[in-house]
This record gives C-alpha cells, structure tokens and sequence, in this order.
C-alpha cells in the first residue's frame, strides 16, 4: 500500500501500525498474514520476561555480592577494633 490517494507516496496511518507489515520490505505485508496465536503470543512475552528477569538478577546479585563484602570488612575492623580495645586495658592493669 505504499501508494496512496490524492498522488502521496508512503505509508498510510494504519500501515505503519499494522503488526503483520515486515520493515525488510517496505512495499509487501508480511508473508504469513496471520493474526498470532494466543500461545505465539504467550510464549513472545514468556521470552521477555525471562529475559528482563535474567537481566534483574545479575544486577540483585552484584549488588548483594557487594553489600556482603561490606558487611564482612566492617564487622572484621569492628571486632580488630574491640580486640585492640581489650589488649589495651589488659596491659594497663
């Protein structure tokens, strides 16, 4: 439908919303002509949201990954500290 009315060329409104129009070939529809299954569709959006949640993931886990390694040095210098603290008033009796 690439040419129209009134003598314009290009892709009338409904064209270029249309789902089955294939952006390789800009003059012809896709080959298939059939509206998506409920399954097809489905499984389209299943894939994105793995994907999305794989994704969310990773990010949850580097950043638990570095909370964890602050949480490990920090309570490592408060016990050194607390040690030093003890050695100290130990020495002075």
């Amino acid at each position: 439908m690439a040419s129209r009315e009134n003598g314009r060329e290009g892709l009338g409104w409904a064209d270029q919303w249309d789902y089955k129009f294939n952006d390789d070939n800009k003059n012809q529809l896709a080959v298939s002509g059939q509206k998506p299954t409920k399954k097809e569709k489905m499984a389209e959006m299943s894939k994105k949201m793995k994907a999305a949640a794989s994704t969310g993931f990773a990010k949850a886990k580097v950043a638990a990954s570095a909370g964890a390694q602050k949480a490990k040095t920090g309570s490592a210098a408060g016990v050194r500290w607390v040690k030093e603290q003890y050695e100290k008033r130990k020495s002075s009796k």
